[in-house]
This record gives C-alpha cells, sequence and structure tokens, in this order.
C-alpha cells in the first residue's frame, strides 16, 4: 500500500482557505489569526514536500531540548547575564557530548576531574592542552562513552 502525503496536505490547505474565507471565524479572534499565520506560511510549510532533508515535524529539535526545558525550573542561577551563559555553556558541552555518543554524566565528572590539574598558579588553562578532553577525543576513557549495541 503507497502512503503520500500531498493530498493530505492540498485538502489541508484548502480547509484552511475556506474556513478563513467563511464568515464563520472572526478575522481578529485567536483562531481567525492562526488560520491567516497558516495562509501567510504556507510557502514554508509545504517545503518537506519538495525537499526530502527537511523533516515533516520538528520531534527532532523538541527531543534535543527536552532535557534542557524539564531542568531549567531548576535551574537557579538563570536569573542572571552571568547564570544565562553558564547555563548555555553547561548544555552546549552536554549536548555535544551526546552527539558523540558519550555518557553525559561520565563525561563531566572526566573533565572536572582533569581541568585543575591543567591551571596554572593564577588559575588560567592553556587551551592548546585540552585537546584530550574534547568530546570527539579518542583519549577519553571507556567509562565515558554508551556502550556499543550489538
Amino acid at each position: 500500500m503507497t502512503f503520500t502525503i500531498k493530498p493530505m496536505v492540498e485538502e489541508f490547505f484548502a480547509w484552511v482557505k475556506q474556513q478563513a474565507s467563511d464568515c464563520t471565524v472572526p478575522p481578529k479572534s485567536k483562531t481567525g489569526h492562526g488560520l491567516n499565520f497558516v495562509i501567510n506560511q504556507e510557502k514554508y510549510l509545504r517545503i518537506f514536500l519538495e525537499d526530502g532533508d527537511v523533516p515533516i515535524n520538528n520531534f527532532a529539535s523538541e527531543r534535543a531540548i527536552r532535557t534542557f526545558c524539564l531542568g531549567k525550573k531548576n535551574w537557579m542561577f538563570h536569573n542572571t547575564a552571568k547564570g544565562a551563559s553558564a547555563s548555555a555553556m553547561v548544555y552546549s558541552i552536554s549536548e555535544t557530548a551526546k552527539l558523540n555518543n558519550l555518557r553525559p554524566y561520565y563525561y563531566f565528572k572526566y573533565i572536572l576531574t582533569e581541568l585543575p590539574k591543567l591551571c596554572d598558579e593564577r588559575g588560567n588553562i592553556d587551551p592548546t592542552k585540552l585537546d584530550y578532553l574534547m568530546p570527539w577525543s579518542d583519549s577519553l576513557p571507556d567509562e565515558c562513552r554508551k556502550p556499543r549495541r550489538s
């Protein structure tokens, strides 16, 4: 059985245009604004039909930011610019670790024990000495890596 989404998309946009043109939905209502938004964005909402690299939904993006959205209520340091910057840095490191098939907890544990060893007497770290700590480094301990599926 062959299934194609294009006829359903065509039907959806025809329905939206019909609803917007009927007098049953006031144009200034929230529903009217929503219908007009869909009509104005139709060109962009149809892109996935022409380009196979464009996903039909944003589930991957939603899944990627899920942990961040769930955790933000627990993070007390978001109320300052420095706190938000620190949060963004931690989140970025965590997501980069995941993309490199690392277990974030063990990766953070490792880098947080290694970084102090690289500090000079003033607390500075030479950035050229950080390569072995990068998420894509082959020298990371096995405990940082996700187990391979068989």
